[in-house]
């Protein structure tokens, strides 16, 4: 079973995109963590956790690190949605990550943010003083020249989500080729209005036996 984010001084030396689709968001993310992108300790890292229902985030930086984010984002959100009586907006829970990333102890996090609220979908990238800045696609790690080379050639407005999703596989795969830090499959997350769906894949084919699925 691919393993979710541990305690470790591991790095996700990585590859991240994620880029909007006429249904929603599709994002992709490596699988391979590694010491300081040289030996690579584990073949199954998760890079995309859910933190709403109808949004996801990938991930890149120091392994501890993102486990206390994501967790700190999940119950900073819930908590914004008590307090304000209603579903936080994309808008809303990109400034809350921002924030947090400014203020917080995660300065090893570097996550690309993607989700649908009613306006329709949302990517966001983040930097680790909290800048928050809104794009049709995003690549973020180590790997990110190689994966900015796919998303700038083949990344058109209102995608159909297999087409999106082969546009994302092909940048992940294209970094992999070249970046040691990056590699061992790719896991994808589509992101709809109906919530969050998040498959990883031994291989770039997305059609192996060894596909499992993660959430929904």
């Amino acid at each position: 079973m691919p393993e979710s984010l541990s305690d470790s001084t591991l790095k996700t030396g990585t590859t991240t995109v994620a880029l909007t689709t006429g249904d929603g968001v599709l994002l992709a993310a490596d699988r391979r963590a590694s010491l300081g992108g040289r030996f690579i300790s584990n073949k199954k890292m998760m890079k995309i956790e859910q933190v709403h229902p109808t949004a996801a985030i990938t991930l890149a930086g120091g392994v501890g690190d993102l486990q206390s984010f994501v967790r700190t984002l999940r119950a900073e959100t819930s908590l914004y949605e008590s307090r304000q009586g209603t579903t936080i907006d994309m808008s809303a829970l990109a400034t809350l990550t921002g924030n947090l990333l400014r203020n917080g102890q995660f300065r090893g996090a570097h996550p690309i943010l993607g989700g649908v609220d009613a306006t329709g979908p949302r990517v966001y990238e983040l930097d680790a003083g909290g800048g928050v800045m809104e794009s049709d696609y995003v690549a973020g790690g180590s790997g990110m020249q190689l994966a900015y080379g796919v998303l700038e050639r083949e990344y058109e407005s209102n995608l159909p989500t297999d087409s999106a999703r082969r546009v994302a596989v092909r940048a992940i795969e294209s970094a992999a080729e070249r970046d040691t830090a990056s590699g061992n499959g790719v896991t994808i997350a589509t992101v709809t209005g109906e919530g969050v769906e998040i498959r990883s894949h031994d291989s770039y084919e997305g059609d192996d036996t060894n596909s499992e699925e993660m959430a929904a």
